[in-house]
């Protein structure tokens, strides 16, 4: 059986660097799983985002605008504003505890914006 096609526009790089979401002045800690030219995707505790909403309903959260502080090796902190686009409040591990949110880059300084393009057209290996 045949993989359906990958639909998305920007080619994905997958990554596992630190980053901290703010979010509703609440901050938490997480890690990417992948970033694009035009965006991000992150896994971070379920219960880190308890703070967020006291109803944890996973529509809270998007289109919110959040901050990112990305930490890549070797390159400084980078500081991202963007939009959550999507969520899996429901857990994304065995132990429902892992969560995942995508996030659309809205704002991003014009050196960052340059090294995530180097980066993801960089060869692999």
């Amino acid at each position: 059986m045949s993989e359906p096609a990958d639909r998305r526009k920007y080619y994905r790089l997958d990554t596992r660097w630190p980053v901290t979401i703010i979010l509703n002045s609440v901050t938490v800690e997480g890690e990417t799983t992948s970033i694009s030219a035009q965006g991000v995707s992150i896994t971070c505790d379920e219960s880190l985002l308890l703070g967020v909403s006291t109803s944890f309903d996973e529509t809270l959260l998007l289109n919110e605008i959040c901050t990112l502080h990305i930490r890549p090796p070797d390159y400084y902190s980078i500081k991202v504003s963007g939009k959550v686009v999507w969520t899996d409040m429901h857990g994304i591990d065995g132990e429902n505890k892992t969560v995942g949110i995508g996030v659309y880059i809205v704002e991003i300084s014009d050196k960052d914006r340059v090294y995530f393009k180097d980066i993801l057209s960089a060869p692999a290996g």
